[in-house]
């Protein structure tokens, strides 16, 4: 994909018909991105459910996780996003480990379908760059990296930009890994008083092993906050 084919509006793509599950809801399908936690909230990993038939289905483990292969099967909270109604979608089930990092889940069920976040947000103050392609504040310009998710940012800068504006975004997650770059939309902007602004993105254009690398690294980073290698 070119990097004008990513700045240009795209039509809305349709969910393959898998995706009406759930007693009718449009809600699930093979290949929607998840996040799992305990029933307590404890974040265990971020997967791609696959593999769905009724309440069944199987969880391709994208980031690292504590728990070993030979565990036993646990009640799991599933919390996926759906690319193509832009709705964050609850689910639980029991999930079992298994080798090559693929877990098997039963007694899958959703439980409530809402427009907030779907994804863990990993709270950040990192610098970070701004590239705009056209307008006034064309040109590459630092920010803040103020939190991100596999789906999208928060950023704080001194300059203005308007819902809608598209850019590049680049930011060193961690600092023995390259410079991530991510597509960028702005989806929401909050004044913060002194030309401070804050800004609400989502990413576009990501291939699957874009996907996987943020994943990857935003674990890694989360796992270092907490003093563990």
């Amino acid at each position: 994909m070119g990097l004008l084919d990513l700045f240009k509006k795209k039509a809305k793509e349709r969910p393959p018909e898998e995706s009406k599950e759930a007693n009718g809801t449009l809600a699930v399908y093979s290949g929607m991105r998840v996040e799992v936690t305990t029933d307590t909230g404890q974040i265990l990993f971020v997967a791609k459910l696959l593999g769905l038939h009724g309440n069944k289905a199987e969880l391709h483990q994208y980031s690292e996780s504590e728990i070993a292969e030979d565990a036993e099967s646990i009640r799991a909270r599933i919390r996926g996003y759906s690319d193509y109604e832009r709705k964050a979608v609850y689910m639980e089930g029991v999930i079992t480990p298994g080798p090559k990092h693929i877990w098997q889940v039963e007694e899958l069920a959703v439980v409530h379908v809402g427009n907030d976040r779907a994804f863990f947000r990993l709270e950040t103050n990192l610098e970070a760059t701004v590239t705009m392609f056209s307008g006034l504040t064309m040109g590459e310009k630092p920010c803040k990296l103020l939190n991100i998710s596999v789906g999208g940012a928060s950023v704080g800068s001194e300059y203005r930009y308007h819902e809608g504006d598209k850019f590049l975004l680049k930011v060193r997650l961690l600092e023995d890994r390259p410079e991530s770059a991510m597509f960028t939309q702005i989806v929401r902007v909050i004044e913060k008083g002194n030309g401070k602004f804050e800004y609400g993105c989502r990413f576009i254009g990501l291939t699957e092993t874009d996907q996987e690398q943020i994943t990857k690294n935003i674990f890694t980073a989360q796992r270092q906050k907490r003093g563990r290698p």
